[in-house]
């Protein structure tokens, strides 16, 4: 019996219609936010399926996952790293993403520039904040976000974007709030063009708050089977 992943579009139809209100009600342009389908633990067709349904933006948490599917996507979608990557991990990516989202310290950063030029790419990135200061996330403080900025803007072979943030789900508009006036205050001065915050439970109050891309798994996927080792 064929699989029914009909359930895809019509959660991405519902997403996009919520995107579409958010963006009414902050006077803005429907098109100036991003929807990207997270991936984890969800199986290659299904993926596909959202592709087929006008998906052009993957977000992948675990390298080796990554690995093990990035054959299996079609071609018409761009992939970003989004979870936290070590140093190590780099290496396997830097050729089959075209952002990672998740750059959080100098020494990730000067990897990520040592094997971009190493492979005569320009690899374009965003730095993780942890703006709600908890200690089960990465990222780094509100505080040290400048400096990171300063490096990453003098640094070979890396293409500055913006910021990306998880806030704490309690209090969510507080810090998407927050982190959107952090984004502004070096908006101009770095030239940043993306904000990336809000997920399933939260994207659509992180569109009014300014977001340009966020990040849905469960809300477009459904809920995760993380029984199925990768």
């Amino acid at each position: 019996m064929e699989n029914d992943f009909s359930y895809v579009g019509e959660n991405l139809e519902r997403i996009r219609e919520n995107v579409r209100e958010a963006c009414a009600k902050a006077g803005r342009s429907e098109d100036s936010v991003r929807i990207m389908a997270v991936t984890k633990t969800v199986a290659p067709e299904i993926v596909n399926c959202a592709i087929e349904q006008g998906i052009d933006l993957l977000g992948e948490n675990r390298v080796q996952e990554f690995l093990s599917k990035k054959d299996s996507y079609l071609k018409s979608a761009e992939v970003h790293m989004i979870g936290t990557l070590q140093t190590n991990k780099v290496k396997y990516i830097i050729n089959d993403v075209s952002m990672i989202q998740s750059v959080d310290s100098e020494k990730l950063l000067g990897e990520i520039s040592r094997l971009a030029v190493k492979n005569g790419r320009t690899m374009d990135i965003l730095c993780e904040v942890n703006i709600g200061g908890e200690d089960s996330k990465s990222g780094i403080a509100p505080g040290e976000v400048r400096g990171l900025l300063e490096k990453a803007a003098h640094t070979e072979g890396v293409r500055l974007r913006g910021l990306m943030t998880i806030p704490p789900p309690s209090d969510s508009d507080i810090f998407l709030g927050r982190m959107k006036e952090l984004y502004d205050s070096f908006a101009e001065e770095f030239h940043l063009d993306v904000l990336s915050m809000g997920m399933t439970h939260d994207y659509a109050a992180a569109v009014r708050m300014g977001s340009t891309l966020v990040r849905v798994g469960t809300g477009m996927f459904g809920a995760r089977d993380y029984s199925q080792k990768r």
